[in-house]
């Protein structure tokens, strides 16, 4: 008779397991005693294990099914999945875990405390890091070799925390807390960041902060391209609160004059009603009432010229963004560098007599001037797009007549294309009916580029997939994620390194978009395995509840003493 002589430790998997085998061998006939000594467990132990304890909130059904081998891994991918969802992406904590738990009645079969489902909590960060870091290193053996933009920026929890993320794909490269945010520290981080992939950055879109620059600029040497939202923010600050401050002082003088008209109407009206009439000559009502029509007629002039500069500003804005395209969004056709330059001279010219015309302060023309200053930056960065453009097209080798329709053509129309995922939807059918009105001559069988390989067709599309990706104005990503960021800040008041960490390989290979890509398989151009499913087969199952020890009465604090 086998004897159990040491205690083994069973997870809730390997019980169920052995609960399976036990129910099958006692009802082919065998005894208790024989089936406890032949799974190594004494008779006492799996007659425990046998027993449906009542549970409260849990019908009996519910349990018998969560001690088999199949409740047991149901029970063990909700628990995981609860802590990453409640956790990871809603931003909550262990605590309301532990409530939903007690809930849902499932505390009766899981430890539902606080320590125990902190310890679940750490596994599946841990969990999620470790993968991610096997993920990266496996999309990267056969990954071709690619020239990206970054967006960087920081953010403070209140660590100064570094991002850089690469903006088509939305892949975080970095993300990681430094000491320091200067260009030394950037450099070495976003090398450590590109460690094992075949990535060159060619281009990164930031503030105008010098050790960003300089990061960009001279240790990396790639092009540094000024973020279009800070210049128009400075426009906006320069403007804005003057001039609907002017707009609601048009207002208040609008509102007083019309009070003044028909008081005087008033008081005319009512001398008039007066019977007998007063003795002497009248007032001169006709001429009060007609300098408050004139007092009205001038404040509504004064009105309509604070709300035509208010208009006109945010317009200008506006336009800033429409200018800084190296395409226009009305005809499709290639902006050259010095039609930009001379449409943004116009609007700084505008603004400039906006300005004088509001009497605006010299703090609001000093903004207006220093996001005038970033217009070098702006121009510089479309040279610079139109000339990669040249070269990487140029590189593959094709009759004039054809590198000319991918410049014309092919590549204004993947880039309208997308300008238009990113416009509201006015504006994005338009551009969407503009881009397939470049492109549906290139698609015909008669058109050149079709009697070419099918090879040399697709390295085509890739190269001015490329092209039309390069140009980012914008690290709206890198905003976008920081303010993501602040809301777990927030909550938890400080992120640890390893959350930290969990949170960006959540967004990186976790989260999808709408066509069903995770950042990571848009960024390797490949897909990879679900990440909860790796994570669930490096967390432990579910604890069991442990017998809570009945609460002591708190005694009143006038109890009487035992003589």
């Amino acid at each position: 008779m086998a004897r159990c002589d040491t205690v083994k430790h069973r997870s809730r998997l390997e019980r169920a397991e052995q609960l399976e085998v036990a129910a099958a061998s006692l009802a082919a006939g065998q005894p208790l005693r024989q089936v406890a000594g032949g799974l190594g467990v004494a008779r006492s132990t799996l007659r425990g294990w046998r027993a449906v304890v009542p549970l409260d909130g849990i019908p009996p059904e519910v349990v018998a099914c969560l001690s088999t081998p199949a409740g047991a891994r149901w029970l063990h991918r909700l628990v995981v999945a609860m802590h990453l969802v409640v956790t990871l992406r809603a931003g909550a904590g262990v605590r309301l875990v532990c409530e939903l738990l007690t809930l849902s009645g499932l505390s009766g079969v899981v430890g539902a405390s606080y320590g125990s489902q902190y310890a679940v909590n750490v596994q599946v960060q841990e969990a999620l890091v470790g993968q991610a870091q096997a993920l990266r290193t496996a999309l990267a053996v056969d990954m071709p070799a690619r020239e990206v933009a970054v967006c960087e920026d920081e953010t403070f929890h209140p660590e100064i925390c570094l991002v850089a993320i690469e903006p088509v794909s939305n892949f975080i490269l970095l993300e990681q807390y430094a000491p320091d945010r200067t260009a030394a520290t950037w450099t070495q981080a976003l090398e450590a960041a590109l460690t094992g992939l075949p990535v060159t950055v060619v281009q990164g879109t930031s503030d105008e902060a010098k050790a960003l620059r300089r990061h960009i600029e001279k240790d990396r040497a790639a092009q540094h391209v000024s973020d279009l939202f800070h210049g128009q923010q400075e426009v906006s600050r320069g403007t804005g609160l003057y001039l609907a401050r002017q707009v609601q002082e048009a207002d208040c003088a609008v509102a007083a004059a019309q009070v003044q008209l028909d008081v005087q109407r008033a008081a005319a009206r009512a001398f008039e009603a007066q019977s007998p009439r007063p003795l002497g000559r009248p007032p001169a009502f006709a001429a009060r009432i007609q300098a408050a029509v004139s007092d009205l007629v001038q404040a509504q002039t004064e009105q309509g010229q604070a709300l035509e500069r208010q208009s006109e500003a945010r317009a200008s804005i506006r336009e800033l963004g429409t200018l800084f395209h190296p395409y226009d969004l009305e005809r499709g056709q290639e902006q050259p560098v010095a039609q930009v330059a001379a449409g943004f001279a116009e609007v700084w010219a505008r603004l400039a007599r906006l300005a004088e015309a509001a009497d605006l302060p010299a703090r609001a023309r000093e903004r207006i001037a220093k996001a005038q200053r970033l217009t070098v930056q702006w121009l510089a960065a479309l040279t610079f797009f139109f000339a990669t453009v040249q070269t990487r097209v140029e590189a593959l080798d094709l009759a004039p007549d054809l590198e000319q329709v991918v410049l014309t053509q092919l590549i204004p129309a993947l880039y309208l294309e997308r300008v238009a995922g990113r416009s509201h939807a006015e504006t994005r059918h338009r551009l969407q009916a503009l881009s397939a009105q470049l492109l549906d001559p290139l698609r015909q069988p008669t058109h050149p580029l079709q009697a070419l390989a099918p090879a040399l067709r697709t390295r085509i599309e890739e190269v001015a997939q490329g092209c039309a990706d390069l140009f980012q104005r914008s690290s709206s990503c890198v905003e976008g994620r920081n303010g993501h960021l602040s809301l777990y800040h927030h909550g938890c008041h400080r992120l640890s390194d390893r959350k930290l960490a969990a949170l960006t390989t959540i967004h990186n290979f976790h989260i999808l978009r709408p066509d069903g890509t995770t950042a990571a398989e848009r960024f390797f151009g490949r897909a990879h395995r679900p990440l909860f499913e790796q994570v669930l087969a490096h967390v432990s199952f579910p604890p069991p509840p442990r017998q809570r020890r009945p609460r002591r009465a708190r005694p009143s604090y006038l109890t009487p003493l035992v003589a």
